[in-house]
Parts: structure tokens; C-alpha cells; sequence
């Protein structure tokens, strides 16, 4: 016997395997009509993934936060599929979906150009119309280099065990539609007829797997809705978004520059742009100051012991700018993050559990390698300011002082206009540190405190920090954008 509980505490119960296809269609007819995937114990699985155990499952539709992401990911299938009917000697790289759409990165026999969308978008509907169903199926590592023998960055990816992309140790996870087949860990729409209204965007250039010395290839981008509608509006807002563009008006008033000379993802705050940044960061003292933080400033570089503590070294060094070895042969880095300072801040003096909960901020300069092709004006940058604060407290006041963080988080962005604010939470990563009961409690916690304040979210199943899981708030600008 297998129990299966709905969001509303329904309980259905099955005598063999059942899939989510069959319990949308046991729910009721516009249920089914609207389903796309299944959520199985807080992980994603394709509508047809047949649950073999007493679970808790949610049925994702069309309306969901997460059908989104399933359908745009579907649509970056089928834009590879069109571009290998296409041109069949490319070679395809991979393709996710974004905030605002998909893109599928590309090594043409010929480059080509934006001219050239236009062909491809109608092979992708031809691909549409014929209502391919995608198919999860697994192989093992010789079985899939076979499959892809001819096709070199996917063989790159099953040799580097790439985990999101569906590569285990032994396994690797493919779906096809029709004769196209991909690395992919899924879910996706359950056909090809579910992605109707998509528009290809702009050719763009993009180094393979973010690495400027790799093969540099060409990143198609695009959107995808459930609705016309939808389209349209996500359309005009580009345009709109296109003439409010952030760098283009910081320009225009002379705000801040960011001249060759000191590279890529930097920025100098001219004076006018420094009077605006004094005001935003005056505000935020004084808001932390009344709600109970402490200021602190912290050095902007740290030795490599305490990188190595922290677990920096371990996990996020790729993302750090290179060490510099001192006079006395000690070795630095430059900050990516603020988190050892503000331990060291706590564990300086002797404390009391009385004296918990014990909150510190600053507003902390950091400094991580992005790499180039993913850089954005002040959104991206390699060095940036950020109000950052750490909590101290007893377990028992982690949900209290959760729900005040983000009750204070949310002020704060209502206080810039921003009203439509909704979030990611995202729980433990393949490489992560700490106990699987701490990662639970705390994750559970997290939930807690968004379903405490009404903030709706999605989850980010291991998209979480190394050392916990988090909460990214989202807001949408007067036009649409949707900002983390």
C-alpha cells in the first residue's frame, strides 16, 4: 500500500506505483488538464515519474512559481533540437532557463547571426506542433558516451561528472523527444505541444563552461510563457526595460563610470553618484541601528587560515581572486564574503546566553571572480558593497528572530518602491558542510518563517550556500523585472 498526501493533508492510497498523471487525473479533469510535473517530497519529478513509497507530493501547474523554470528549460530543448536539425554538425553545450527566459550555447560549423533566429524559430515550431513527448531514461557511462560520441561537450560533461547536468558516478540521466537526446536531470513538460508562445532574442558570444581560455561559442537567448499574453507583455517590457537600462542612464547622469582602465565588473562613484550612494547607505544604518544590529567595519583582506576555517578555500575558491603572499611568506585573499570577520567580532569576548540574540552588520566591500560573460553593470559586478549582517542566537529563537529578519528585509525593500516581493529557498548542495539533521531543522525553519509573513516561494533544491540553506527575496521593478 502506498499513501500519498496532498498539500491539504488529503490522503490517497495505492496498491501499486502510481504516477503524478494518474493522481491529477483521479483529483479531476481540469487538474490534469493543467498539470505539467509533480513535486515528491520537495524534489521535482516529470508528471509520468511513478512514486514507489509513502510520500507527500504537490501537483505543479501552469499556475505554480516552479512550472515556470519546467517550461523554459522544455523550450531550451527544443532550441537545440531545431538547431540540430538545422545544422547538423554543431556541437551543443548546454542550456538553462533564467530569470526571464532560457538561452542554449553553440560551436557552429559557421558562426552565425540574429538574421538567422527567424529560421530557427520555425523549426522549433514545427518541433512544437508535432507534440514530441520527452523521455527520462538512464544509462551508464559507456552507453551514454556512445550516444553522444560525436558530440564533444557532452562527452566533456559525463568525464567531469557533472551532477546538474545528470551525471552520477556510474549513471547518466538523458531525455529525448523524437531523435534529439540530452544530458538533462529534468523535469520537463510532459510534451512538446505544452510550449506554444517562445521568442528567440539576440546571438551572443559566451566561453564554454564560463572559462575565458575555453572554446568561445555562440549563446542563442530567448523567453517562453504559458500564455500569449504573457509574451506580449514580457516583450514590451524588454523594449521598455531596453531604454531604462541601468548602465545607459547611469551615464546620462553622471552617476558612476567604469573605465578600461581598472577592468571589467569595478566601478568608480562619481560625485553625484556618491551623494546617492551616501543617502541609500545612511538609510540602511539607521533602519539596523533601530532594529538591533551593532556597526562594525572589517578589513577587506584575511589570511588564508582563516579562508581555510571558514570552509571559503574548500568550496567557493573558485569564485575568489588569487592570494597575495606578504614580505613574511603569509598568504591573503581578498574577501569574497564578510561571515569570518563577524564571527571573529563574536568570539573576541566572552558572552552570555542572556546577552543572545546578538546582531553585527556593515556595509562590507567584497570582492569575487565573476567570470566576464556573466557580468552586468551594477547587478554582476567583481567588487561591490553590500549591507551584510549576522545573526547570534539559541536554537529556540532561530524562528523568531527568522521571522523578524524577514519582516525588517521586506521594510526595507518596500521603503524603495518594491512591493511585489517573493523568494527562492534553496537547501543543501552536493558539497556542502554540517550535520543532515542541522541542514533539516534549519530549512524547516526557513519555511516556517515564509509561511509566517505570506511571502510566497519556490524551492531551489541544492542551490543552497555550503553552510546552509538560504532565502533569496525577489522583487519586480515598475516595468516587470524581477530583481534577486
Amino acid at each position: 500500500m502506498i499513501n500519498i498526501t496532498l498539500p491539504d493533508g488529503t490522503k490517497y492510497e495505492y496498491d501499486d506505483p502510481v504516477s503524478g498523471y494518474s493522481i491529477a487525473e483521479a483529483i479531476g479533469p481540469k487538474l490534469l488538464k493543467d498539470a505539467i510535473a509533480i513535486e515528491v517530497n520537495n524534489k521535482l519529478f516529470d508528471l509520468h515519474h511513478l512514486i514507489t513509497v509513502d510520500s507527500s507530493i504537490r501537483i505543479i501547474t501552469t499556475n505554480d512559481p516552479d512550472s515556470i523554470n519546467i517550461l523554459r528549460h522544455s523550450t531550451a530543448h527544443v532550441l537545440a533540437q531545431a538547431v540540430l536539425n538545422l545544422y547538423p554538425k554543431t556541437h551543443y553545450g548546454t542550456g538553462p532557463s533564467t530569470d526571464d527566459g532560457f538561452y542554449y550555447d553553440f560551436m557552429f560549423t559557421n558562426p552565425i547571426s540574429d538574421k538567422e533566429l527567424k529560421n530557427i524559430e520555425d523549426e522549433m515550431h514545427n518541433i512544437v506542433n508535432s507534440s514530441q513527448k520527452f523521455t527520462r531514461t538512464i544509462h551508464n557511462l559507456d552507453e551514454s558516451k556512445l550516444m553522444f560520441s560525436d558530440q564533444k561537450y557532452k562527452l566533456e560533461l559525463i568525464d567531469s561528472a557533472d551532477q546538474t547536468e545528470g551525471i552520477g558516478d556510474k549513471n547518466v540521466t538523458i531525455y529525448s523527444n523524437d531523435t534529439f537526446k540530452d544530458l538533462c536531470l529534468g523535469p520537463h513538460v510532459p510534451d512538446t505541444s505544452y510550449i506554444k508562445y517562445f521568442k528567440l532574442l539576440r546571438v551572443a558570444g559566451a566561453y564554454w563552461r564560463g572559462n575565458e581560455s575555453n572554446d568561445q561559442l555562440q549563446r542563442i537567448y530567448g523567453t517562453s510563457w504559458f500564455t500569449k499574453k504573457e509574451l506580449d507583455i514580457h516583450l514590451t517590457q524588454r523594449e521598455e526595460a531596453l531604454k531604462r537600462d541601468h548602465r545607459k542612464i547611469g551615464n546620462e547622469l553622471d552617476l558612476f563610470i567604469s573605465p578600461d582602465e581598472i577592468g571589467p565588473g569595478q566601478f568608480i562613484w562619481k560625485p553625484k553618484g556618491a551623494q546617492l550612494r551616501d543617502t541609500i547607505e545612511t538609510f540602511s544604518k539607521d533602519k539596523h541601528k533601530i532594529n538591533g544590529y551593532d556597526l562594525v567595519y572589517t578589513p577587506h583582506i584575511g589570511l588564508s587560515s582563516l579562508w581555510e576555517t571558514s570552509g571559503h578555500l574548500a568550496f567557493y575558491k573558485e569564485a575568489m581572486y588569487p592570494s597575495m603572499i606578504s614580505e613574511d611568506g603569509n598568504e591573503y585573499y581578498l574577501k569574497p564574503m564578510n561571515c569570518p570577520f563577524h564571527i571573529l567580532t563574536y568570539k573576541s569576548t566572552i558572552r552570555s546566553y542572556r546577552e543572545l540574540p546578538i546582531r553585527v552588520f556593515e556595509l562590507g566591500s567584497v570582492y569575487r571572480y565573476e567570470k566576464t560573460g556573466v557580468l552586468h553593470g551594477l547587478m554582476r559586478a567583481r567588487g561591490f558593497t553590500q549591507d551584510d549582517a549576522h545573526i547570534f542566537c539559541t536554537i529556540e529563537q532561530i524562528d523568531s528572530e527568522l521571522e523578524s529578519l524577514l519582516k525588517f528585509s521586506t521594510a526595507i525593500l518596500k521603503a524603495f518602491g518594491f512591493s511585489d516581493i517573493e523568494a527562492d529557498l534553496s537547501t543543501k548542495p552536493v558539497k556542502a558542510i554540517g550535520d543532515e539533521s542541522v541542514w533539516d531543522s534549519s530549512t524547516e525553519s526557513l519555511k516556517s518563517s515564509l509561511h509566517a509573513l505570506e511571502i510566497p516561494y519556490k524551492i531551489a533544491a541544492g542551490e543552497g550556500a555550503f553552510y546552509g540553506p538560504k532565502i533569496d527575496l525577489h522583487v519586480k521593478d515598475a516595468i516587470g523585472r524581477r530583481w534577486q
